[in-house]
């Protein structure tokens, strides 16, 4: 038998680091992709938005069930962006579809803690 070759480590370990890269770059674009297609991006500033997500984690903790009930919503979301009724391209006609994000930030906490 022929004797086994050693594995480069270091190479798969590069390999790896690369995937994890481009996963990242790949999850953050489709986080913006999010953004602007729920309207969000347009309807609250960057504060905002960071506020209403970290809002949104701390009632996640609290009470699963609203985390649950934020999954569908969110489910239904993408389930009628991909069925093609949202025509018009704009982030606004989604949001305004989905419910999601309102333009004043105290609706938008209130919508999180739904």
């Amino acid at each position: 038998m022929a004797p086994r070759r050693p594995r480069d480590i270091d190479a798969e370990l590069r390999a790896l680091q690369d995937k994890a890269r481009q996963l990242r770059t790949r999850q953050k674009a489709q986080l913006g992709e999010l953004l602007l297609a729920t309207g969000a991006a347009d309807a609250l500033d960057p504060d905002a938005l960071a506020g209403l997500l970290l809002h949104g984690l701390e009632q996640a903790k609290a009470n699963p069930k609203a985390a649950e009930s934020w999954r569908q919503r969110g489910e239904a979301f993408f389930r009628r962006a991909g069925s093609g009724t949202q025509k018009s391209g704009s982030g606004q006609a989604a949001a305004a579809d989905a419910g999601a994000a309102p333009a004043d930030p105290a609706d938008a906490a209130r919508l999180a803690a739904e």
